[in-house]
């Protein structure tokens, strides 16, 4: 893996053309993390998550640019454009049940219901899962197929656009798993990336319109313990006494390749799909300002004089 660091002075380490699942990056040679080699973790699960939402967060200076730009545009030297998964609870939902049907297939549709929304979400505690936001405190959230109907058309010459398995970082205390998507036109020039595999055990996919994240880490702090009752079918939290342990924890992030263009989006689209977010931990990014919410209403009222519809919040 090579060392890197970001540009918002963070440290990280960086293995390109693979997603590392964590046994993977355990083994690689001399790596050294105070939360990877962590032992006696909890057991915890590792769900399925089907999303089919984007989201990109932005400070004041990102949203303006946004609105006069009509859309989003690589801001870097690599010439992409960055969105992250965006988890809701329906997502935390339709993995608990798939869960459920993997440990007990023979569970009715009756069994199935009464369980649901009884232990996942007491697991879903790292930032990936979090209405808070590191970035900025504008969100922008369309749905996955809208993004890459506006891709495919405005930079794919109306072909499908291509999806690779691009890097894995580990941060600190992250791992982030990056999917780089491009024009076909482009293959030659990013061939060297292995294609997205539909493999049942990869840390992510794509189908049917939806990114599918087999989640290595979901927790922030294990205050929970996963355990299975096989005689009541059940799985269970149970709470962890004494010294919660901190581990790692993995997202997904989706990398755009545009070049020098604009993803344009429809002014009001853009508008529609605009929330206020908190800071996840005020002063945790010292590189981004975030604003209080009056302060954001009246920057958007500036930028969207001509719509009437308040500035909503992002609920927790």
């Amino acid at each position: 893996m090579i060392h890197q660091n970001n540009k918002r002075g963070h440290n990280f380490h960086e293995a390109k053309k693979q997603h590392l699942k964590l046994e993977d990056l355990k083994e690689t040679p001399r790596l050294t993390n105070q939360y990877l080699f962590k032992e006696n973790i909890p057991p915890y699960p590792h769900p399925e998550f089907h999303v089919c939402r984007l989201k990109h967060d932005t400070d004041k200076t990102g949203l303006c640019g946004i609105r006069r730009d009509e859309g989003f545009k690589n801001l870097g030297k690599d010439s992409l454009l960055w969105y992250s998964l965006d988890m809701g609870p329906e997502e935390i939902t339709s993995a608990e049940r798939k869960l459920l049907e993997t440990n007990y297939p023979d569970l009715t549709e009756e069994e199935k219901t009464q369980r649901q929304g009884s232990f996942l979400g007491k697991f879903a505690t790292s930032p990936a899962f979090k209405r808070t936001s590191r970035l900025g405190s504008y969100r922008f959230t369309f749905p996955l197929e809208e993004v890459l109907k506006a891709y495919s058309e405005q930079i794919c010459s109306g072909e499908l656009p291509v999806m690779r398995m691009y890097t894995t970082h580990l941060y600190k205390q992250e791992v982030m798993y990056a999917v780089l998507v491009h024009s076909p036109a482009n293959q030659e020039k990013f061939s060297e990336y292995p294609l997205l595999p539909d493999d049942p055990k990869a840390v992510c996919a794509y189908k049917d319109g939806c990114f599918i994240w087999r989640s290595e880490a979901m927790c922030a702090t294990h205050n929970y313990e996963l355990v299975l009752r096989r005689d009541e079918k059940q799985l269970a939290a149970e709470p962890v006494y004494n010294f919660p342990p901190f581990y790692v924890w993995d997202n997904v992030a989706v990398a755009l390749h545009v070049d020098d263009q604009v993803l344009n989006f429809d002014v009001d689209r853009l508008r529609e799909n605009l929330k206020f977010c908190e800071a996840e931990k005020v002063g945790l990014i010292h590189s981004v300002r975030f604003e209080d919410f009056p302060e954001a209403e009246e920057a958007v009222k500036r930028l969207w004089p001509d719509n009437p519809s308040p500035l909503e919040k992002d609920p927790q």
